[in-house]
């Protein structure tokens, strides 16, 4: 797994993406600070315990640098930035039953979008397990000797 760098001033348009979602009743937000431990204990339940740190970390922003997707009032996805390093995006993360719906693409853009709004010319997607769905989502291209960059050295538990 590499790290990948996407250009913010090139993003793709995702107004479609998110009039689509919209009508099937999914909502994006950015999380604020009463919702953390609904959001940890999700985020904790279905994915790596370290996605569930870096969400804690994305909590210690203000504005919370962690976005959600909600269907019908719960939880259906997640993404973050600026949690593992300044300027990096992720984790995100969509619910198994509610994957191919769009939902990743959409997290993805739009926390993408927050950080191009923070100021950032640059994202950096950190070890990414799929460059080619970052490329389809949003122009990602591979920071060749990337590996493992900034994870070099972290510890497990």
């Amino acid at each position: 797994m590499a790290d990948l760098l996407v250009k913010l001033y090139a993003l793709p348009d995702p107004g479609k993406l998110y009039e689509d979602l919209a009508s099937s009743g999914i909502t994006i937000k950015r999380v604020i600070p009463p919702e953390r431990h609904v959001v940890r204990d999700w985020v904790a339940a279905k994915f790596p315990k370290a996605w569930a740190s870096e969400c804690e970390a994305a909590f210690s922003r203000l504005p919370c640098s962690c976005f959600v997707a909600l269907k019908d009032g719960k939880i259906a996805g997640f993404a973050c930035y600026d949690a593992t390093c300044k300027g990096f995006f992720g984790p995100v993360g969509v619910d198994e039953a509610q994957r191919k719906a769009g939902l990743g693409k959409a997290l993805t853009l739009r926390t993408l979008e927050a950080m191009r709004e923070a100021g950032y010319g640059y994202a950096i997607i950190g070890w990414a397990a799929s460059a080619e769905f970052f490329r389809k989502a949003a122009g990602a291209s591979v920071i060749e000797g990337s590996e493992p960059g900034v994870y070099r050295n972290m510890l497990k538990g």
